[in-house]
């Protein structure tokens, strides 16, 4: 570790190679208190590259929960968190929309982190069970084509550097790598990011990590979801290339609103702004997520344009297929609960 953080401390990047083995000894517990936050510190203050992001994400994936027997192309559309919004579940919701589209997600998420409630918090409250095991994970994948992986179930090496983190109270490269970590293998990636100056690097890092195909979104006011506000701004990596792009809510025929009339609040209100959106009613909420979903079904590649997202997640809302997506996860998580009881 010595010679990691004297080459940081010279101004030096690390290799990937270089902070997978930084990253592997922070877990393994290799590493003091203060090795361990002078490395993140350092990070920081130079500015993580992508081959340290992708270092880091190595290492981490490493040590999560194998996912095993999924077939097909899977993709995610969870967030960084960090944008301070307050919004409800945009993403979460989206997810069941994108899955209703007939697209294989794997939902990664965990508690509340710039909104008052998290991913994990609002499917808890609809009784969605966060503890599947890796084989009921798989199955659900197969028979739904949408499962919730809660974050501190299949990563359970991050205690490591828990107390690091909270008590360096300062953003660093793990407020990045959240979305990047997810266990199941995904071929196409829907990123949003809290920082616009970290698009292109997200890109980079994505490419590295061997996505396909990828849209890695900033919205207006900074979300880390594209949002009804004003100019989303975009990086596309398709075909090994990374490109730019501006959306704007009417060049996809989309109303404005502003950022307060799609906030969120406790568990409870944002279970019950997720349910409305499903089961049909308009508005804000509602186009919020059909943006999202669009542009998540975009990044996957089963359409050629936004716009054509921007109509299957309107058809999978209208049809009723992602209401039933959540519904299925409820209801398996009713049967596994009484066969915990017996």
């Amino acid at each position: 570790m010595k010679l990691y953080l004297q080459k940081l401390m010279a101004g030096e990047s690390l290799t990937l190679e270089e902070m997978t083995e930084a990253a592997r000894k922070l877990f393994a517990g290799e590493a003091s208190e203060s090795e361990s936050g002078a490395l993140l510190g350092l990070l920081a203050l130079k500015g993580e590259t992508a081959e340290e992001i992708a270092g880091l994400v190595k290492a981490i994936r490493e040590r999560s929960t194998a996912i095993s027997g999924i077939q097909g192309s899977v993709t995610d559309n969870c967030g960084t968190g960090g944008d301070g919004s307050k919004s409800f579940n945009i993403s979460t919701t989206s997810a069941f929309v994108i899955a209703g589209a007939g697209i294989t997600i794997a939902k990664h998420g965990n508690r509340s982190v710039s909104s008052q409630t998290g991913s994990a918090d609002v499917l808890e409250q609809l009784g969605v069970s966060l503890n599947s095991s890796p084989e009921e994970t798989a199955e659900l994948l197969k028979e739904n084509g949408i499962t919730f992986l809660f974050a501190p179930n299949v990563h359970p090496g991050m205690k490591a550097v828990m107390k690091v983190r909270q008590d360096l109270r300062v953003p660093t490269i793990f407020n990045l790598i959240g979305p990047l970590t997810n266990p199941v293998q995904l071929d196409t990636q829907l990123l949003g990011i809290y920082r616009r100056d970290k698009l292109m690097l997200m890109g980079e890092v994505l490419k590295k990590l061997g996505r396909k195909r990828a849209v890695i979104i900033n919205g207006a006011n900074h979300m880390d979801e594209a949002s009804l506000a004003g100019e989303n701004h975009l990086v596309i990596l398709e075909n090994g290339e990374l490109k730019k792009m501006i959306l704007r809510p009417e060049e996809v025929g989309l109303p404005t609103y502003s950022i307060d009339e799609i906030a969120g609040g406790d568990a409870d209100r944002n279970a019950r702004i997720m349910m409305s959106v499903l089961k049909g009613d308009e508005g804000p909420f509602r186009d919020t997520v059909i943006l999202n979903a669009g542009i998540g079904i975009f990044a996957h590649g089963k359409v050629d344009t936004i716009q054509a997202g921007i109509q299957l997640a309107r058809e999978s809302l209208d049809s009723g297929a992602a209401l039933s997506k959540l519904e299925y996860l409820i209801e398996k998580s009713k049967q596994s609960a009484k066969m915990g009881v017996v």
